[in-house]
């Protein structure tokens, strides 16, 4: 399904007349209209310079004319007037206590009174989408410019953006670039070169880099025993019995999988029904199954802690955070696996060069919880190779990886880098960069190459999952400091390298 779709389009199906004559009403009052190319320029502008962009930093027409060319909602993060600290103490409040209902409360006020003001008695109740009920942000069809701007002034608002905008690249000469549905998606299985692994018993195939990292060699000492992974993907494939009805066999008995629903696929922005925990893309697959695909007797490809726990959670259609159930799903996701005592890890292997206020709370959230949080740094396709380290894997609270090629430390050929990496994986065959680390198929037997920063994420959380399980008491910044201590540039670290590659085998016997 498309990720979105024009508000001409939501409109001429779904809207009132009254909506629509409302609409062209406060359109005359605003001032001059934006065009996308010119937002897309500004925010190509802004990735040039600082390396991120952030909605805040254009102005308020910019923002209604993005709301509007797309879906016509904004997302409004809000708290109690004056309110300090918050992100740190996300984890902590209660967004049902008066204050906060009272800010909310105040905020639909705010923006009736503005609509009134311009000679428009809208109906709130319409416009309304939905409040989240664990973090301060709710969504609303309030996209004007002029009540943007006003909501911009509000100590209690904290950002007005964008429910879906999906970035085009500009400023290319003649060519503008998209990142088109279903980016990151296949899995449909490869002919593995027989030097990409060698075969351990009971029959499983281990990937050739690996030994890269020693981590066959840690394995004697932890597989991964009773760590659980919350993994925030596209789902993991309904025909892929190595994480179904296999998950826990041969020689990863003992363990779980738990399977979780929060992307609503849908182009209506009100619409709240899931389309099920399973992977329609490939790419939640392949991550499950560079954490932990079971260590097997079938010839597949074992993860790196082949005993850990998954929680999977489906929550976006591919790797590319653009639409508002994406970022919903997110979101949710991160506050569903924030809650579950028997998480400790999180990896999420898609991002976006836009950064979200919503998804940036639930990531605080999360972390306030306690979870050590895996980001990938970012995956080109053909036009993305310019800016670095990607959204959210940027934010302090994440541990940004990216993946290089077998012949030193040179990325990989679509791997982003940037000063926020943490952590690099050797992924890529030099001689051939069709060669990359070995994981599940969605279906059958076989056996898969996945590249990209994406399973060098995922099999840097099979790591911290490892270490977890030697040291079972272990705090998360306990666990962080192992892998740094026991990475190639420790005590230094590289400018757009981070820590380098890990040596999971010191990682995991360190004192």
């Amino acid at each position: 399904m498309k990720k979105v779709l024009y508000l001409f389009a939501i409109a001429a199906c779904t809207f009132s007349c009254k909506q629509q004559e409302e609409q062209v009403l406060l359109q005359e009052d605003t001032s001059r209209q934006i065009e996308l190319s010119e937002i897309n320029d500004a925010i190509t502008s802004s990735l040039q310079e600082t390396g991120r962009f952030d909605w805040s930093s254009l102005e308020s027409n910019y923002i209604s004319a993005a709301s509007q060319a797309f879906d016509g909602i904004v997302t409004i993060g809000y708290q109690p007037a004056n309110f300090q600290n918050l992100n740190t103490q996300l984890h902590t409040i209660d967004v049902n206590d008066e204050a906060w209902s009272k800010a909310r409360t105040q905020i639909l006020k705010e923006i009736e009174a503005v609509y009134t003001r311009m000679g428009i008695e809208p109906n709130m109740e319409e416009r309304l989408v939905s409040f989240h009920e664990t973090l301060p942000y709710f969504h609303i069809q309030a996209s004007e410019t002029n009540v943007i701007e006003h909501l911009r002034k509000l100590s209690s608002v904290r950002y007005t953006e964008p429910y879906t905008y999906e970035y085009v690249e500009s400023g290319s000469g003649n060519n503008n670039y998209r990142i088109e549905s279903g980016s990151g998606c296949g899995g449909e299985g490869s002919s593995i070169n027989s030097a990409d692994y060698t075969t351990v018993a009971p029959g499983s195939k281990v990937s050739w880099n690996y030994y890269k990292h020693n981590i066959p060699s840690a394995w004697a000492y932890s597989q991964g025993d009773n760590i659980g992974v919350g993994l925030i993907d596209t789902g993991v494939s309904s025909n892929q019995a190595k994480l179904g009805s296999q998950f826990s066999s041969d020689y990863s008995t003992g363990r779980s999988v738990y399977k979780y629903a929060k992307f609503v696929d849908s182009w209506w922005p009100w619409s709240t029904s899931t389309d099920g925990v399973h992977d329609k893309c490939g790419h939640g697959t392949a991550m499950a199954g560079a954490i932990c695909a079971p260590r097997n007797n079938d010839g597949m490809a074992v993860g790196v802690a082949y005993k850990a726990n998954l929680y999977s959670v489906r929550a976006a259609e591919d790797v590319v955070i653009s639409s508002g159930h994406e970022k919903d799903g997110i979101s949710d996701a991160y506050v569903l696996l924030g809650n579950k005592s028997g998480v400790k890890i999180i990896s999420m292997s898609m991002g976006s060069p836009l950064s979200s206020g919503q998804v940036a709370d639930a990531v605080r959230y999360a972390y306030g919880k306690g979870k050590l949080i895996f980001n990938a740094a970012g995956t080109s396709t053909s036009f993305t190779s310019w800016y670095p380290v990607i959204f959210p894997a940027w934010m302090s609270e994440t541990v940004a990886v990216t993946g290089i090629k077998d012949n030193g430390y040179n990325k990989c050929e679509v791997c982003h880098d940037g000063s926020e990496v943490d952590f690099t994986v050797v992924m890529e065959r030099a001689s051939n960069t069709d060669r990359h680390s070995l994981t599940l198929p969605m279906s059958g037997t076989g056996v898969d190459y996945v590249g990209g920063s994406s399973v060098a994420t995922a099999m840097t959380a099979g790591t911290a999952a490892l270490i977890w399980a030697r040291n079972p008491s272990a705090s998360r910044t306990t666990i962080l400091n192992k892998m740094k201590q026991a990475a190639e540039f420790y005590p230094n670290r590289n400018g757009s390298l981070g820590w380098g590659n890990i040596d999971v085998l010191e990682a995991v016997t360190s004192n």
